[in-house]
């Protein structure tokens, strides 16, 4: 695996989720390969979405605590795409001609600011690219 790649969020909740073994092996070995190689990023969007999801929504909520020093060893270091009028411009221009939702054309945004050549995600088509960025789901 070579190049950047995105990690949506999606990926990270799974890497906290022992509910569904499989998917949470998978996406360990994705957060591993983004550390060990350097090449996995993520957005300032992502990391409010994972937040979001392990306070709140998650089956088995985690505490602060816990949330925030798993973010600061496994999240942040992987954090470089801040929120920009240059991301929202991009976003805005992708959901306006590829037809992917909001949410979605600010992560694929934030994948092609990063120069990322694979978002690895189960929320878009598997396969498809856009704008020269792979979509692959890895489950």
């Amino acid at each position: 695996m070579s190049g950047n790649f995105f990690l949506d969020t999606n990926l990270l909740v799974y890497a906290m989720d022992p509910s569904d073994s499989d998917k949470q092996a998978v996406a360990l070995k994705w957060l591993a390969t983004a550390h060990e190689t350097g090449n996995g990023i993520v957005s300032y969007q992502v990391v409010q979405e994972w937040f979001n999801v392990v306070l709140r929504k998650a089956a088995n909520p985690l505490s602060l605590e816990v949330a925030a020093a798993t973010y600061g060893k496994l999240i942040q270091p992987l954090w470089r795409i801040q929120s920009s009028r240059e991301l929202l411009s991009t976003a805005i221009e992708l959901h306006q001609h590829n037809h992917i939702s909001w949410w979605d054309s600010l992560i694929v945004g934030a994948a092609i600011q990063a120069d990322c050549t694979r978002i690895i995600t189960e929320d878009l088509e598997d396969g498809s690219v856009i704008r020269n960025v792979k979509i692959q789901n890895p489950f």
